[in-house]
């Protein structure tokens, strides 16, 4: 080996008395003459870094996307039964029956104001309900009567995996949202 202080040597290098060898690493990086290697990133290891980032990025925004998703979804099945409590409220106020449709097809509903809501891209709507409150193949309705019963029934908001369950109890009117 060298003598204290005169640095290390390269291996199979020969080193005359009083030389120094400069080794900084295995990687042809940059050295200062007094064997010191370069301050600063190489290219390789500035990309990794920025593919690492690309990375999670990527895994943030596919998170918070489908976050908004199922916020969206989750609101609209809110929205979907306060109307229906709209529509209880407004048989039972002017004393005669109302109706809320459900369209499967147009995924759009209507309640007691007869405007139509559509629901967010993406979801399926089913409607069960009574046979003589189905006008057609793609379209369901619940009934509430003036003391507040209805004639009952269940609607499905899905989207993907999961469901949104919002039951009309035929005997009271109460409308229930259950996440599945």
């Amino acid at each position: 080996m060298g003598e204290r202080g005169t640095g290390s040597r390269e291996r199979g290098a020969a080193a005359t008395p009083g030389s120094v060898a400069l080794s900084c690493s295995l990687f042809p990086v940059p050295c200062s003459p007094g064997g010191v290697r370069a301050r600063g990133f190489t290219l390789l290891e500035m990309l990794a870094v920025i593919l690492l980032i690309g990375i999670a990025a990527t895994a943030v925004s596919l998170s918070v996307s489908q976050g908004l998703a199922s916020a969206r979804v989750n609101a609209a099945s809110g929205e979907l039964a306060a109307a229906l409590r709209a529509t209880r409220t407004q048989a039972i106020v002017r004393g005669k029956e109302q109706a809320f449709d459900v369209d499967t097809r147009a995924i759009t509903y209507r309640g007691v104001n007869g405007r139509d809501v559509r629901l967010p891209k993406g979801m399926k709507l089913s409607i069960t309900s009574a046979k003589e409150d189905q006008p057609s193949a793609t379209t369901g309705r619940i009934r509430f009567f003036p003391d507040g019963s209805s004639t009952g029934g269940h609607i499905t908001l899905q989207r993907e995996k999961r469901q949104w369950l919002v039951n009309v109890s035929w005997l009271t009117g109460a409308v229930s949202v259950e996440v599945k």
